[in-house]
């Protein structure tokens, strides 16, 4: 066993020169491992959140969704501004069809700033219910930036 002491160049000289029968083939000539894809892979681009009664976006600002694929994890990702009354927990729409995550995702948004709160929790579910929590009729959630929700989902 290799003391603490041991760098780190000299336990990969001492792997390289590993004679080739006791792994089979020489370690220089063995083909890498398939790697993960690099770069922000666009799954599912920008695609419009149905949003519940009562919940409203502006022209500008609508509520959407899309699924990014970061080196091979998918990321849900949302943008927008909605605006709401809600004073308990509440849905704030449903993610279209194509872009219902295989489990539970949460992420936390900018919410109105009410009594030193000013995030609030969001998350989707499998059925593609967005859901926000915190709200309470002493400290109501009046808007919702989105643009913050980045969530693994596979």
């Amino acid at each position: 066993m290799p003391s603490r002491s041991t760098s780190r160049r000299s336990l990969l000289a001492t792997a390289l020169a590993v004679p080739t029968a006791a792994v089979g083939v020489p370690l220089l000539a063995a083909s890498p491992a398939a790697a993960a894809p690099t770069g922000v892979q666009i799954v599912v681009d920008w695609t419009a959140i149905t949003l519940a009664a009562g919940v409203s976006a502006g022209a500008d600002t609508p509520a959407q969704a899309r699924v990014v694929s970061i080196a091979g994890t998918e990321f849900l990702q949302l943008r927008g501004v909605v605006t709401c009354n809600f004073s308990n927990d509440a849905q704030l729409g449903t993610l279209p069809a194509t872009i219902r995550p295989p489990k539970m995702t949460r992420g936390v948004c900018p919410r109105n700033n009410h009594l030193g709160v000013n995030a609030t929790r969001i998350e989707a579910d499998t059925a593609g219910r967005v859901m926000v929590y915190g709200p309470q009729t002493s400290d109501p959630v009046t808007w919702i930036q989105l643009d913050n929700f980045s969530s693994v989902q596979r």
